[in-house]
Formats: C-alpha cells, structure tokens, sequence
C-alpha cells in the first residue's frame, strides 16, 4: 500500500530552524562535557540529527539500539501472519495479508538502511539477531494458533506499535523521524484491515465468535506488557534526547483509552477483571502484567522464539547465493 508521503525519507532534508552545535576538538565531542550540554540543549529545542552531523557516541548507540530493535521486530513479526497466508478463508483474505507482510518487510528494510548510516553493516545486525544477541518485541514469539489471532495482530498489536510510532514522528533522529511517516501511514491500512477481520467474526457465528474472543484472551497479557515495565522519566536517556517522545506508561494508557471501547462495543470481554477508568486519576487501573514472562520470552525463551529464529537463518542460507551474485565484483573483460 503507497501512499505519495512514502517518498519523504528520501526527499531532500529541510533547513534547520536552529543551528546544530559544533565539537569543539574536531573529533569525537563525547568527552566535552559542555559540547554536550549544547547538544543536549539544541535536542531539548526541538533540534534535528543528521547522519553526517557530530553526535555523541552515547547518542549514536542510543539511535542505533532503538532503531535496530524495531527493524528486527519488523522483520520478525511477518512470520506469525506469513504462516497463514495460504490458509486464509478466502482469495481477499489472502491478498490483503500477502500484502501486510509486503508492507512490514519493507519497513524493516527502510530501517535497516537508517541503522546502517549509524555505523552498523546490515550484515552485522543480521548476525546479532540470529545469534540472540539482539532482540525484537514480545509480541512476535508467539503462536498464531487460529485466524483469529491474525485479526487480533493486525487490529490491536499493530495499533499498540503505531500508538508509539506516531509519537516517534518527531524523533530527534531526523531520518528515523522521516521514515516514520511512511510506516505509521501504512500500518493504519493494516489496522482496518485486522478491525474488519476481528468484526466479522464477532458478528459471525458462535463458533467464530468463541474463537475471537479465545485470541484476545491469548494475547491480551502480551499485549500489555508490549509497551515495557514503567521507567521514571528522569532515568530514561531515550526521552531526554528525544529519540522518542513518551513513557511506555504513557503510551499503554494511551492505547487504553482508544481501545478498551472500541473492544467493548464488538460484546468481547477483556480478560482483566481488574481493568476499569480512575476518573479521579485521569488514567487506567489495570492488573499488573506479568514482566518476568516479558524479560524471559524477548530473551528468545518464548514459545515461538527458536522456531521462527530458526526459519530466519534457514531463509538467510538458502539465499546466500543470490547476495553473493549481486555483490560481486564484475570480471574483467
């Protein structure tokens, strides 16, 4: 799914309304403390990094650690939803998640190629994530064990990931900031698309309705733990630099209050008799989700972890032959 907006990652960088401070030793400006405290300043207004502008080294591995993390999450998170695509109940079904995975293999391309400007090879990402040296979200190491579950990704996992991906439109990391405007674009034609799946079968029979509230049952407890544990504000180094723009309370309260009704209006039942609105609060009250689950499965100890790790590297092998004969130097004549 193209939008014409698709193209702004790459369309030319626009002036900077501020100017971005200069090392003042010519080489890394990490050690220089009062560099820092200028860059963290020009951050603060609003400022924008480039590729090629001076950055702090805590800075750089601070981009590259998010960014990387999300491209694997979209590498890894077509494998759930690639394994039905030719079990979907019908030749529509079939196309649209055909072309969801497209989208979502393509978002993990963009982003690879802004990692790679942060100093990391593809091939080098690719090799930590095999190796479990990297990680990618929670909500990917588990199965799919019904169609329902597809519905249930596409409507509330992805809208719990676009909650937090609109907020990073703004990231202080000007070419993450850009290409976020591609995806948080087609990712709301995947929320439609999995919003129409889960309200066919709520309106279906009683059997598919059984189903679909089973998937969300299944997938409500990851679903709450996939924005993280709560971080004070003040400790979060993502925050002040302004790579991202939210707490992960923040952003879980957020996807609250759209959804929560949104659930509730289709006669499904969320599994969380403790969940209820604190008018007095302005926020949720929800039972506690289970992080010790979280640290253990995006450890790569989840259900569904080695078998899709596993696929990964049997895809990368067998089409090593293709990479090899792109990347090779032309024979002289």
């Amino acid at each position: 799914m193209t939008d014409p907006r698709a193209l702004d990652p790459v369309l030319p960088i626009t002036e900077r309304s501020i100017p971005l401070p200069t090392a003042s030793s010519g080489g890394d400006p990490g050690p220089d403390e009062a560099w820092m405290a200028r860059f963290e300043a020009y951050l603060a207004d609003g400022g924008k990094v480039e590729p090629t502008d001076a950055m702090p080294d805590a800075y750089r591995a601070a981009v590259l650690r998010f960014v990387e993390m999300h491209a694997n999450s979209e590498l890894m998170g077509v494998l759930p939803e690639r394994e039905w695509i030719m079990r979907a109940p019908t030749l529509r079904r079939k196309l649209a998640l055909t072309a969801k995975v497209q989208d979502e293999v393509g978002h993990a391309q963009l982003l690879y190629r802004v990692a790679e400007d942060l100093g990391k090879p593809r091939e080098a990402m690719f090799d930590d994530l095999l190796a479990g040296r990297t990680k990618f979200h929670n909500v990917f190491h588990y199965p799919t064990k019904t169609w329902a579950d597809i519905g249930i990704i596409a409507w509330l996992v992805d809208a719990a990931a676009i909650v937090a991906q609109q907020a990073l439109r703004d990231s202080s990391y000007a070419p993450y900031a850009r290409t976020m405007r591609k995806i948080c674009w087609e990712e709301s034609v995947h929320i439609m698309h999995g919003r129409d799946v889960v309200v066919t079968m709520a309106t279906g029979t009683p059997r598919q309705r059984a189903d679909i509230q089973d998937a969300l049952d299944r997938w409500w407890g990851p679903l709450m733990q996939m924005h993280g544990p709560r971080t004070p504000r003040e400790r979060d180094l993502d925050l002040r630099w302004r790579i991202k723009a939210k707490t992960s309370e923040e952003l879980r309260q957020e996807f609250l209050t759209i959804y929560v009704p949104r659930i509730r209006e289709l006669g499904l039942v969320i599994p969380d008799p403790a969940l209820v609105f604190d008018a007095e609060a302005a926020q949720w009250a929800y039972t506690e989700p289970d992080w010790n689950e979280l640290r253990t499965v995006v450890t790569n100890h989840g259900p569904m972890s080695e078998a899709r790790l596993a696929f990964r590297r049997l895809a990368r092998e067998e089409t090593a032959w293709v990479r090899d004969a792109i990347l090779a130097a032309p024979r002289a004549a």
